[in-house]
């Protein structure tokens, strides 16, 4: 299931111009899911800087704005979008010019595959 689940992904990369990464991760930006092009940056990757999702979402949702849906990080190569779907978060790293819309737009592709990904993840 696993396998099916990344040739569904890397088909849903290469639809878009630019895109070079999509994972899938826990919270504490933990890979559950990655198809990723050899022009990703491994930095961009690591557990380490997948996690500050949580914490942004959790300083965002202090400013009484709502539940954060989305965030968008734009960098000097690179930009980075990332989607909130907890206890999962959908990160999609493109280059700079990488239409962030095109980006966005993934997430209801992505959501079907979400609910057996959740139940992984949820399992002690």
């Amino acid at each position: 299931m696993t396998e099916d689940m990344k040739k569904y992904l890397q088909q849903l990369l290469s639809r878009v111009d630019g895109l070079h990464c999509i994972l899938i991760t826990d919270r504490d930006g933990v890979p559950v899911l990655k198809v990723a092009t050899d022009k990703a940056p491994e930095l961009a990757m690591r557990p380490s800087f997948l996690s500050t999702f949580g914490m942004a979402t959790d300083q965002g949702g202090k400013l009484g704005l709502g539940k954060n849906k989305a965030l968008i990080c734009m960098y000097s190569t690179y930009q980075v979008v990332q989607i909130n779907k907890l206890p999962l978060v959908i990160s999609l790293i493109g280059s700079v010019s990488c239409n962030t819309g095109q980006m966005l737009l993934l997430e209801q592709h992505i959501e079907p595959l979400l609910s057996d990904l959740r139940m992984a993840v949820a399992e002690p």
